[in-house]
């Protein structure tokens, strides 16, 4: 017969099926399910992806346009997810003197429904890796992210005061873009709760 304490770590391994995390430490209750005429590929490093932390499995489940690709080096199949001539991809990372935000400064005007916006979803080392991997990333016009409020991430460390969770940088460039800002404005409410969930798991110091 199993004690207290062995039910207890049985009921908290347990997965909720749509968030595929633990029940008690689901994030589904942050969930705010909106619409967004840009399309969204989140492409995500593979350490990214159980980490408890990380801001991207949130954001995909909330946001109906945006799908989730994930590996250092993009296979076939996701390339061309990426390329598909219906719409015209733009990276969100900055340009780093290369020139990226003037290029596609013309392309950013277009309607957002014909625009598709790829977010790097890693640390900023390993982005920059993923961009050596991938040479068809690195030739993608870039945008980058004008005057972003204050990051409300307080869970994980920034090492530059530009930097932003995915879903704070991918809500900021959307509201750029022409997005309606109170839906997005109700995710970033709802990523506050998560962030503050996620603060509760800490150990006292």
């Amino acid at each position: 017969m199993m004690t207290s304490e062995q039910t207890g770590t049985i009921a908290r391994r347990r997965l909720c099926v749509h968030c595929k995390r633990a029940n008690s430490t689901c994030i589904c209750g942050w969930v705010r399910p909106l619409s967004s005429r840009v399309e969204v590929i989140i492409v995500q490093h593979p350490l990214e992806a159980n980490h408890a932390k990380g801001s991207a499995g949130l954001l995909q489940m909330s946001l109906r346009s945006s799908v989730l690709l994930q590996g250092e080096l993009l296979d076939a199949a996701g390339l061309q997810r990426i390329f598909d001539p219906r719409r015209q991809p733009v990276l969100l990372y900055p340009s780093a003197g290369l020139n990226h935000l003037d290029a596609s400064a013309n392309l950013l005007a277009l309607p957002p429904n014909q625009l598709r916006l790829i977010v790097l979803d890693a640390t900023w080392r390993k982005s920059r890796k993923m961009l050596h991997l991938n040479p068809s990333l690195q030739s993608l016009p870039r945008m980058s992210l004008l005057d972003p409020a204050p990051s409300r991430y307080v869970i994980r460390k920034a090492h530059q005061p530009h930097q932003r969770s995915t879903l704070e940088a991918t809500c900021a460039a959307l509201l750029q873009l022409g997005e309606a800002a109170a839906p997005l404005h109700a995710l970033l409410d709802a990523f506050d709760g998560f962030v503050a969930q996620q603060a509760s798991f800490r150990p006292p110091r």
